[in-house]
């Protein structure tokens, strides 16, 4: 990994809940343009790490710092989490929130409309600038959702979805913020076999053809040594390993760990 060019950059992360720790200690590194995972096992404070990363939490004690650019630093420390949005970090979510009595289109559109620099006066009076973002919105929507495989469905309500395709409605309309980094929280929770392929392949396409950075929680430990090209673990809201794939594979202490086994068969996936 080259620390020259880096997107995240998360050093002693301590995050507390009254007499327990979330996470402890914690430092994460990620290059711009990398896909990176964070694994371990339920309660090891994954979700916790993405909250403080988007704003939800925040830390008492470390600093998080995102790097919208090579020549840009913003903290994320006290941020509103509209605010780390709006500096280009987008997510999505372990169970999928999405607008259910909205269309797809009209869900993707709520993303993209999140980079509006417009307010509510320019707004009501239709201004000039306001028309160019609606009609510059609505060709971004359509392109999102031609990316993810959803133009077809866009009249569709999004609670009519099947399950895989309201994932990729979730990531399309985190893409509508324009993100340099996506953070998936266990974007392959719930799906079949078919889909985890589809959506091994759209994560890939993401990173390759729109040039973003993704941060990856998942449990299924074959998508995640496929995509990742580092992995981080947690176990008890500490760092315990830190590699590329064949070396996490082979770490006794992430097996016991996470698998609470000494095979290595299941770590491989």
């Amino acid at each position: 990994m080259s620390t020259d060019d880096l997107i995240f950059d998360v050093r002693d992360v301590t995050l507390r809940f009254g007499g327990v720790t979330s996470l402890n200690n914690v430092s994460i590194q990620q290059s711009r343009g990398e896909i990176l995972a964070v694994i371990g096992p339920n309660g090891a404070g994954k979700t916790s790490l993405f909250n403080c990363l988007t704003g939800v939490y925040t830390p008492q004690v470390g600093e998080i710092i995102f790097h919208p650019s090579q020549d840009q630093s913003v903290s994320i420390m006290g941020r509103l989490p509209h605010k780390v949005t709006q500096a280009g970090v987008a997510r999505t979510f372990q169970t999928s929130r999405m607008f259910n009595a909205l269309t797809t289109f009209e869900n993707v559109k709520i993303g993209v409309e999140a980079r509006h620099k417009t307010g509510p006066i320019g707004a009501m009076l239709h201004l000039p600038r306001r028309n160019r973002e609606e009609r510059e919105s609505d060709q971004r929507t359509l392109e999102l959702l031609a990316f993810v495989g959803l133009e077809h469905r866009m009249n569709t309500l999004a609670d009519s979805l099947p399950y895989g395709d309201r994932r990729r409605l979730e990531i399309a309309r985190a893409l509508g913020t324009n993100p340099k980094v996506l953070l998936l929280d266990e974007p392959a929770a719930g799906t079949n076999p078919s889909e985890k392929l589809e959506l091994t392949d759209l994560i890939r396409r993401i990173n390759q053809e729109m040039g973003v950075s993704i941060l990856l929680i998942e449990h299924d430990m074959r998508l995640v040594m496929s995509l990742a090209e580092r992995l981080y673990v947690l176990n008890f809201g500490e760092v315990i390993a830190t590699g590329p794939p064949k070396e996490i594979q082979e770490n006794p202490a992430v097996i016991t760990a996470y698998l609470g086994t000494t095979e290595t068969e299941g770590v491989s996936g």
